[in-house]
């Protein structure tokens, strides 16, 4: 006993209890508390998109040839019937010596060819002449008996039969010559012999009252059937087209309304959905994932004063409204956690934590509709550590 006849070491003995009991006494857990409130919630789904003029006309080369320099640029209003621009057909190919050698070859046989056919057309007359007029001796015969009705007959037959040899020369003798014309077309008219003679232009013209979107061909060149050469569209009237994630394009239907939203303007524009069109296709993220989306068009239900700076191809950002009301009980969905087969969460009652297990209804990104459970201005723990369990003490951070 004889330390206690010493001060200091008591005080430092009571000072070394005390430094134990307060650095092992259980603190409270300093947690972030936020309070359930009643209020309005909007589950969306959002997703860029873009613009699209509603009608495009594509207007394209009818013939080969060589089209001449477009006067139009991108924007440029044209009008129904406007003659945008004009395609020569093609011209004939210089002849070498030796497809001239054939082309003279062919104007020969089919020369020929008409002096034949000309001439079986003189021995068909000559044989229809010859049955007619055996056909006229015939005739009095048979009406008087001396000649049999059989014969007649048979007379009549190849009078017919006669005639009808002659058209058929007659025909091939028009075949033949419109042959040699032909033969005689390919070898005169030519690059070399006819370029002083002016080509036939084809115009194309406007089909509507619109603008420009695009040009294709700007100079003059040589163009192929079918080529695009402008594309024409009216800017008013406008649609959005967004693909989204199938798994989202399930929960949007006709009639779903939709904010554009980041399109430049200081409002959002209001819109509703046309079609979910129903065939998907396959598209890689920015993350080299690939992703099964769905075309999804849309229409502009605000005035078109408010849009009407916007055109085709241009970005917006959509938000599809999928469930509203205007008063909900909800809690910040970080608050919330699996427990058993449902959702829990840890309320603060006098200090302390306590686990309570809720009815989770519609959800968002941030925030969580809470059907059972709570009552409005229950305080719960936002992103609740390992450290917090039921009954443990807590305290706002």
């Amino acid at each position: 006993m004889g330390w206690l006849r010493h001060p200091g070491i008591l005080a430092t003995v009571v000072l070394v209890a005390g430094l134990l009991v307060w650095g092992f006494w259980p603190r409270p857990v300093p947690v972030e508390i936020v309070t359930a409130q009643r209020g309005p919630m909007t589950v969306t789904v959002d997703e860029d998109g873009r613009t699209r003029v509603i009608d495009r006309y594509e207007i394209r080369a009818p013939v080969d040839g060589s089209t001449c320099r477009v006067g139009l640029d991108v924007g440029d209003p044209v009008t129904r019937g406007q003659v945008l621009l004009g395609i020569t057909p093609l011209q004939s190919a210089v002849l070498d010596p030796r497809s001239r050698a054939e082309a003279e070859a062919r104007v020969a046989a089919a020369e020929a060819a008409l002096a034949s056919t000309a001439e079986n057309a003189k021995a068909a007359a000559a044989r229809a002449d010859y049955r007619a007029a055996e056909l006229s001796r015939v005739e009095p015969l048979a009406e008087r008996g001396v000649v049999s009705r059989e014969a007649l007959d048979q007379t009549r037959m190849e009078g017919l039969a006669a005639d009808a040899a002659l058209r058929a020369a007659r025909h091939a003798v028009d075949v033949a010559r419109y042959e040699l014309e032909a033969a005689r077309s390919a070898l005169a008219h030519s690059t070399a012999d006819g370029a002083a003679e002016p080509a036939e232009r084809v115009p194309l013209r406007s089909p509507i009252d619109g603008r420009v979107l695009a040009v294709r061909r700007e100079c003059e060149g040589p163009v192929r059937v079918g080529e695009v050469l402008l594309v024409l569209g009216d800017p008013s009237g406008l649609e959005v087209e967004v693909d989204l994630l199938s798994a989202d394009a399930v929960r949007v239907h006709p009639g779903t309304s939709v904010l554009f939203e980041q399109w430049g303007g200081e409002e959002p524009l209001e819109g509703v959905v046309r079609t979910v069109e129903p065939v998907g296709f396959t598209k890689i993220s920015a993350l080299g994932v690939e992703e099964q989306r769905v075309l999804v068009i849309a229409d502009f239900t605000s005035p078109p004063a408010l849009w009407e700076r916007l055109g085709d191809g241009y970005r917006v950002e959509a938000r599809f409204v999928l469930w509203r009301q205007e008063d909900v009980l909800q809690v910040p969905a970080s608050s919330l956690f699996r427990h058993g087969h449902g959702w829990a969460l840890f309320r603060v009652r006098e200090g302390r934590a306590s686990l309570r297990e809720v009815r989770v209804g519609q959800r968002t990104g941030l925030r969580a509709q809470i059907e059972l459970g709570l009552e409005p201005g229950d305080q719960v723990i936002d992103h609740p550590s390992e450290q917090v369990a039921d009954g443990v003490s807590v305290t706002a951070r």
